[in-house]
């Protein structure tokens, strides 16, 4: 598994690169409840999300934009990992 460095902390690089995929390129710029499911079942893919994965979901949920509804959507799902 591939991990990313952002200011000292370690995150997954397929679910930053996921969340960047989703926010470039045409649209709004904003994760849309596609998308949100998407990223969710990306960190579910093993046994359990890690530490690591929820981290890396909570740094998305900081530093990108949602749509109103996909941001209730990662909101509900999160608080449940």
């Amino acid at each position: 598994m591939a991990y990313e460095t952002i200011d000292g902390q370690k995150y997954e690089k397929e679910l930053l690169d996921l969340a960047r995929k989703h926010t470039t390129g045409q649209g709004e710029g904003k994760l849309s409840k596609d998308e949100v499911a998407d990223l969710l079942k990306s960190a579910q893919d093993g046994t359990s999300v890690t530490d690591t994965e929820k981290a890396t979901l909570g740094y998305i949920r900081k530093n990108f934009e949602f749509t109103e509804a996909a941001a209730k959507d990662f909101d509900t799902a999160f608080d449940k990992l």
